[in-house]
């Protein structure tokens, strides 16, 4: 195992759960902690120092923005990744004009993040809005049709994530997008999970609105942005100074956007440099040695292909994940997603995509990342099956 990697998860263990968080990069944190000291001016000063925040501030914007191949007055930096998703779902339903349809009707699926899922109840418990929830194939999958089915005169929304934080799975964004352009209805992805893994343009996605969070690619927790295109109208989720294009006030939090702008330049030369294919290899590998380790007992949930190239979630046979995982002494590995931790029950998302409450039960995730090596799967693997065999 590297040092570094080592360093990061806790001595000896291996850390594969960076679908529930990265570490700070250390290029990252030089970058921000600056702006932590002598750079503290409020960036709505008018003398030097706060000058100086609002170009660093600016700065980062334009980073993140040509991440995602975006302008940058179209990034809306929040204070996390369920923020920006509130901000996309309830900013575009009560951002209507009121001449827009007196029952406004949202679009979403049943393997959404939660924050989406809980943005739409709101919406529909206090303000009367409609709320369809297509459910998915066995894959965890919605089609671009069954999208383009539920949509209605009415709608004014379709929420689909790009990428699922426990399985994987990726939705079919652009010909989803193809069916929202043809009605007229905005469409927001959530792409947390993605950014950094894959790359990520906005216009070949042909999206209106687009999730994307620092502590899911090596910036600080506390960080993330929403794309806004240009001429999308969203009602602020909190008001007051104005800041953020009057869409989320507050003093912005210029040290860990400055963290995230770094973040994103280091993510985009990684993929330039083939990230996305080392990950790949590295899940292949970590699965092939566990097939071999636990023959017959290891079933892949999520797409085979259309998937994340870090994630890999998998039930084994004959074993609880939650008993299993604290006998992982050398693994820092998650039962389904991280929002659900601490509960034995069934993963929601397992749950849509039609498996038994035994599979589920039995899931694991596991996620490399930036400094995982092939000597790290192969350990993880070991102790994998040695906890199963327990």
């Amino acid at each position: 195992m590297s040092t570094v990697a080592a360093d990061r998860a806790g001595a000896g263990v291996v850390y594969l759960d960076h679908n529930a968080t990265t570490p700070v990069d250390a290029s990252v944190l030089d970058a921000l902690l600056p702006w932590l000291s002598e750079g503290f001016g409020n960036p709505s000063s008018t003398y030097a120092r706060g000058v100086a925040a609002r170009e660093a501030l600016e700065d980062a914007r334009g980073r993140v923005a040509a991440f995602v191949g975006a302008a940058s007055e179209e990034v809306v930096f929040t204070g996390s990744g369920s923020e920006a998703d509130l901000l996309a779902v309830r900013g575009a339903v009560l951002g209507l004009h009121p001449a827009g349809p007196a029952r406004p009707h949202v679009v979403t699926q049943a393997t959404e993040h939660p924050a989406v899922l809980a943005a739409c109840d709101e919406l529909q418990q206090w303000h009367g809005v409609d709320v369809t929830v297509l459910p998915v194939d066995q894959h965890g999958q919605v089609t671009a049709a069954s999208v383009a089915e539920a949509i209605t005169p009415a709608t004014v929304l379709v929420s689909i994530m790009h990428a699922n934080n426990e399985t994987g799975t990726l939705q079919p964004i652009q010909d989803i997008a193809a069916v929202t352009r043809e009605s007229g209805v905005l469409l927001h992805t959530d792409a947390a999970q993605s950014a950094g893994k894959m790359a990520l343009d906005v216009a070949e996605l042909g999206v209106d609105l687009m999730t994307i969070v620092g502590h899911k690619m090596y910036a600080p927790k506390g960080i993330a942005a929403l794309y806004v295109r240009d001429g999308v109208a969203l009602h602020p989720v909190i008001g007051g100074g104005g800041q953020e294009r009057g869409l989320r006030a507050g003093t912005e939090n210029v040290a860990f956007a400055v963290g995230m702008g770094r973040a994103a330049d280091l993510a985009a030369d990684a993929l330039t440099r083939g990230e996305s294919a080392r990950l790949t290899r590295l899940r292949d590998l970590l699965e092939e040695h566990l097939s071999a380790l636990l023959p017959g007992r290891v079933h892949l949930n999520g797409h085979r292909d259309q998937r994340l190239p870090n994630t890999l979630n998998v039930s084994i046979d004959g074993t609880r994940a939650l008993s299993m995982l604290p006998h992982l002494d050398l693994v820092a590995a998650s039962a389904g997603s991280a929002c659900h931790a601490g509960q034995d029950r069934p993963s929601p998302v397992l749950e849509a995509m039609g498996l038994s409450p035994e599979r589920a039960l039995g899931a694991i995730r596991l996620s490399v990342g930036r400094w995982t090596t092939e000597a790290d799967v192969v350990t993880s693997a070991r102790a994998i099956a040695d906890a199963a065999g327990r």
